[in-house]
């Protein structure tokens, strides 16, 4: 017996030894990419990252992001790989699904292999530096991904929120698949709050510039803590700065020495719904397409999820696709609806990453001619006094007879997509005569004011609308001809809330035209004169903000439109729906709430609407009992360039951001580029970090920080400089 053990406990060790010596070529890669890369971590806890090549930047970059907020670059390739059921259980099921009808290991694998050289070395070097950063941080436990691979890195190839898949209901999923709704509500919630609440890009021409350089504004909106701010640089030409979404090798939103590039999201339409005829036949699936019956393709997909005692269970779906995409829910007529969306992960890939490196605007659109893009806007500027407005790449060419914002008949051949649009066939713009060019999600027909491109000229499909966002940016540019650095921050923070234009003098005629018999004529004669003598700009001390506000969600609540986008549409539509009776109920609701919340409707703004960061929690439940700071500007809705948001919780009466400005910066491309930023609290995920809300009273108050972009400029504002591992 005690032999028996011995050879037992023999074997093991000739296997530890085996795995040991198995092991050490990798560890010994790691160990040289690490050397050949140098970290330095400046006065806020930003990254400044150099490698020898683009690869050792991207090693050291991710390496980076991993010590600040590993959790947050995990949990985005558990959404991305359709693997959150392995973390939280069934309740990300359809989550899952979701992902899986379009993401394919086994697919991603061999598109890695056929991968561009220049580009597999890149994947592999993210990789490494994932693996390398959890082998010398044996205390970081990962959930689920204890290895990462290179292929993983095509799974989420865009930086943007709220990607394109996230358009499928996983309501709707989970009607088509027979599956319990089960906490759907929960994942659904945590989709709503990861919506953008709108972006802002703003180029300044050096005709409107004091100094005669491009000037950036770099804001986009998305939920807290979604990107990471660093810098990577390598001796191959590499050196971009600005914000990456985490577990991402690419600076999403951000600028080079040469030009700088803001993306939005786009009212451009690249995802379409397809209504399919399902016909049973010979028992086998077709679908209808012109006067054939085509076969529907069926497989499976096997996801696991874990269960309460740790361990996890698979769960197999039969999928259906037709060539218009895989079937994600049934119409109300019966017929199944198929989703068309762009899938080209190697091309986004490498689109995403090569605009980082473009030193020109030529340049730049080569990159461009990919076509790998279709949520983003992009504002533009560079060092040659060019500024930009590029719509989205990827647009199929469709049959504008037919409104593509609904489902259309998949049966009926004509409304397939056709090919792809030229990159000139989009909108666009060079250096407008305007002098400035401008995007707040809003379609590109006011980008430049009366240089702006003309939307008669355009299928319905390019985008529609305007917002209240972006009648304030006009307002801003159109008689300003002397930008500096500071005035662009100045206007990013503008307190002018533009859809008060629209709404208060309908309240004030409302109330003015009120017989004095009706009961509300009294009871808010003091309310009305706040409103009557406000200027109808945002601020901490000011209760007509808070009242106005209050008073405004009432009446979208009471009009049945969600108070979300400030599409001047939605403006339209719910003074059109709404009475001068229910503009004046509207207030004195807004008047009791405020009162049953805070003691008295004449509550400072400030006091209302707050900025608090406790933990790295994905989704914050914030407390009234917990430190807070005040924040002056608004929800985008109202107008307001600068954005705060979040949803409201039980038992908390204050109102806490989850999302909005979440990276704003500022740049001048002169003889030396120089820039102001800020980031959401802090560049750190761990509360015991300097860095995890060192930032937050600036960012509360939009003062952004000088960034050290050169060498130079991180003299005696270095904390830290190192080796990843060290």
């Amino acid at each position: 017996m005690l032999r028996a053990i011995g050879i037992a406990f023999a074997l093991a060790g000739v296997a530890i030894a085996t795995q040991a010596l198995a092991a050490d070529p990798e560890t010994a890669r790691w160990k040289a990419e690490a050397a050949r890369v140098t970290i330095v971590r400046d006065d806020w806890g930003i990254a400044h990252v150099r490698g020898h090549s683009d690869a050792d930047a991207v090693f050291g970059m991710i390496y980076a992001q991993a010590e600040d907020d590993f959790h947050r670059i995990e949990e985005n390739y558990l959404v991305a790989l359709g693997r959150r059921g392995e973390e939280v259980g069934d309740t990300a099921l359809m989550q899952d699904l979701r992902a899986r009808l379009y993401v394919d290991p086994a697919d991603l694998q061999a598109r890695y292999r056929a991968s561009p050289v220049w580009l597999r070395s890149l994947m592999d070097a993210w990789a490494d530096g994932l693996n390398y950063y959890l082998d010398t941080h044996p205390g970081v436990t990962p959930k689920v991904i204890r290895h990462f691979e290179p292929w993983m890195a095509l799974s989420f190839t865009e930086g943007s929120i709220g990607g394109d898949i996230e358009r499928i209901s996983l309501s709707g999923l989970a009607d088509f698949y027979d599956q319990p709704k089960v906490a759907l509500a929960d994942e659904e919630r945590l989709a709503l709050e990861r919506d953008p609440t709108g972006s802002n890009g703003i180029a300044i021409a050096p005709q409107d510039a004091q100094a005669g350089n491009t000037l950036l504004l770099i804001n986009p909106h998305t939920s807290y803590y979604f990107r990471s701010e660093l810098q990577m640089t390598s001796d191959a030409g590499l050196d971009a700065y600005g914000a990456a979404t985490w577990g991402q090798f690419f600076v999403y939103q951000g600028f080079n020495w040469h030009l700088g590039w803001m993306h939005t999201s786009t009212q451009s339409n690249a995802v379409d719904a397809f209504l399919e005829t399902i016909v049973h036949k010979d028992g086998k699936l077709f679908y209808r397409y012109g006067a054939e019956l085509r076969p529907v393709r069926v497989s499976s997909v096997t996801l696991q999820y874990r269960v309460a005692d740790g361990t996890l269970k698979d769960k197999t779906f039969t999928v259906y696709k037709t060539h218009h995409g895989p079937i994600v829910a049934e119409g109300p007529d019966g017929r199944w609806v198929a989703e068309s969306m762009m899938y080209a992960p190697v091309p986004a890939l490498e689109q995403s990453y090569e605009l980082t490196k473009a030193e020109s605007y030529a340049e730049y659109m080569q990159v461009m001619a990919l076509k790998a893009n279709t949520s983003n806007n992009t504002v533009y500027a560079d060092n040659a006094g060019n500024i930009a407005y590029l719509h989205p790449q990827f647009i199929p060419r469709r049959d504008d007879r037919f409104d593509y914002s609904k489902p259309v008949d998949g049966a009926d051949p004509a409304t397939d997509w056709k090919g792809l649009h030229a990159l000139g066939d989009a909108p666009h713009l060079v250096n407008p005569a305007s002098g400035w060019i401008q995007n707040t999600n809003n379609a590109p027909y006011t980008a430049a004011g009366a240089a702006s491109p003309k939307e008669a000229d355009f299928p319905r499909y390019m985008g529609r609308g305007e917002n209240m966002r972006g009648v304030h940016a006009i307002e801003l540019l159109s008689d300003q001809h002397e930008f500096t650095l500071e005035g662009l921050m100045t206007a990013a923070f503008d307190s002018h809330l533009t859809g008060f234009d629209v709404l208060i003098p309908r309240l004030l005629a409302a109330y003015d035209q009120a017989p004095a018999s009706d009961p509300l004529k009294a009871r808010l004669a003091d309310q009305i004169e706040v409103l009557r003598g406000w200027d109808r700009r945002w601020g901490t001390d000011s209760v007509a903000t808070a009242l106005a506000i209050t008073w405004g969600e009432t009446l979208w609540r009471g009009a049945g439109r969600h108070a979300s986008g400030g599409m001047l549409a939605d403006y339209d539509w719910v003074l059109d729906h709404t009475t001068a009776a229910d503009l004046l109920k509207a207030l004195a609701d807004a008047t009791d709430k405020l009162t049953a919340d805070f003691g008295s409707w004449r509550t400072p703004w400030g006091e209302i609407n707050r900025f608090q960061r406790l933990n790295d929690d994905l989704v914050q439940v914030p407390s009234d009992a917990a430190p807070s700071l005040p924040v002056g500007f608004t929800s985008s809705h109202w107008g307001s360039l600068a954005a705060i948001d979040g949803p409201r919780y039980p038992g908390v009466k204050k109102r806490y951001g989850a999302t909005g400005n979440s990276f704003v910066a500022v740049v001048e491309f002169g003889a030396r580029v120089r820039a102001l930023a800020i980031t959401a609290a802090g560049e750190s995920g761990d509360p015991a970090s300097p860095h995890f809300d060192d930032q937050a009273e600036r960012f509360a108050a939009g003062r952004l920080r000088e960034v050290y972009f050169y060498p130079d400029q991180l003299t005696g504002h270095t904390e830290r400089t190192y080796h990843p591992g060290a």
